[in-house]
């Protein structure tokens, strides 16, 4: 299978299935002299893992993660880095009445189309477990960006249609409720609406706004490769994203040009008035803070009755078991982090190379 690899000199390949032995990724690229134990990843792990409140899947895992390689002495060597997870609470038994069957919102007909058969155990390699592997790359690449002062935080800024209020904004609040909203107010609406929900065996999406602060001017590249194209496409990877948008978004298209152009102005360096662009023009950062937000799909999994078809072809009615999330934001919202922190860090290492005197200062000295 091809496409489990992300990236081009800080380049991460995930392995593993949700009812494997285990997951784990190899970090190669990783810069040698970085300050790295399992106590740094485990934060961001503890934060995606499942069982953490009523609105996170009951599946009872440690995801205590593992240095496999890679790091001697509490430092990165410049070696592949290897880190693993251990799965310890599968319960394959509440997938086989689906064996057969493609369940509604699910990658269950591609997967099987393509490949000629699918490990229906919880979506195998489709699962949102496999985003575990993500977080554990995305702790590394958070400490190398902590090396150059660049801060990446993210949040629930919606679910449903219930809206963060921006007067409330407090990002130190999103650690407090189970929804992750830096708004408490807003939180617990949402959290009222999530047990609606569940109670009518049903689940919602909602939107993850995710800031990058201190990322300097003059990273991405101009064709391909730009900063907000790299984002997307790291950001769409991650399993139920829908939409992708940075600064406003899909919100330029209804003003004009004198409305959404962001003035610059200097003082002690070159700033802008406004930050419409969300810290990225003509796919190079502008020295602003990024931000970018990523639309989530409602789970697919859901206790309902649901209209299907199996692969005899057969039009079937089917209700899901198993334990599922009735909403997956809270649990992406390190997942976005981390996939942001890798193509920031990944676009930071080309960028070296972009200058003749930046190769000069690592090779003359000068």
């Amino acid at each position: 299978m091809s496409g489990s690899t992300y990236g081009n000199i800080f380049k991460i390949t995930t392995w593993g299935e949700s009812h494997g032995r285990g997951l784990g990724v190899v970090i190669d690229g990783c810069p040698a002299g970085i300050p790295l134990c399992e106590e740094d990843i485990q934060r961001d792990m503890d934060r995606r893992k499942p069982g953490q409140s009523r609105f996170t899947t009951q599946r009872s895992e440690a995801d205590k993660i593992e240095i496999m390689s890679g790091v001697f002495d509490g430092m990165t060597t410049g070696t592949p880095i290897s880190l693993m997870v251990l799965n310890t609470d599968q319960r394959s038994r509440d997938y086989s009445a689906i064996c057969d069957v493609y369940r509604p919102g699910h990658a269950d007909y591609g997967f099987e189309t393509k490949y000629g058969f699918r490990d229906y155990r919880g979506g195998g390699r489709s699962s949102a477990r496999e985003t575990l592997a993500r977080v554990a790359a995305g702790a590394v690449a958070r400490k190398i960006l902590a090396e150059l002062g660049i801060s990446v935080d993210a949040y629930t800024v919606s679910i449903n249609d219930i809206e963060i209020n921006r007067n409330n904004f407090d990002l130190s609040e999103r650690f407090n409720n189970p929804v992750v909203m830096p708004d408490k107010a807003a939180a617990q609406r949402a959290a009222e609406l999530l047990d609606s929900a569940i109670k009518n065996l049903d689940s919602v999406g909602g939107v993850v706004e995710c800031l990058a602060n201190g990322l300097p001017a003059g990273i991405g590249e101009p064709v391909f490769d730009k900063l907000d194209a790299s984002l997307g496409r790291a950001i769409f990877s991650i399993g139920a994203v829908k939409g992708v948008e940075f600064g406003l978004g899909f919100e330029a298209a209804k003003i004009y040009g004198s409305q959404n152009n962001d003035n610059f102005f200097f003082e002690n360096g070159i700033k802008k008035k406004t930050n419409n662009s969300g810290g990225v023009l003509g796919g190079i950062s502008d020295g602003d803070t990024l931000v970018l937000r990523a639309a989530f799909k409602p789970t697919p999994s859901i206790a309902q009755p649901q209209q299907t078809a199996n692969n005899k072809h057969e039009n079937i009615e089917i209700e899901i078991k198993g334990r599922h999330d009735p909403i997956v934001v809270p649990r992406a919202v390190i997942v976005v982090e981390a996939m942001t922190a890798i193509t920031l860090v990944d676009l930071l290492l080309m960028n070296m190379a972009a200058k003749i005197d930046n190769v000069k200062k690592i090779y003359c000295g000068r």
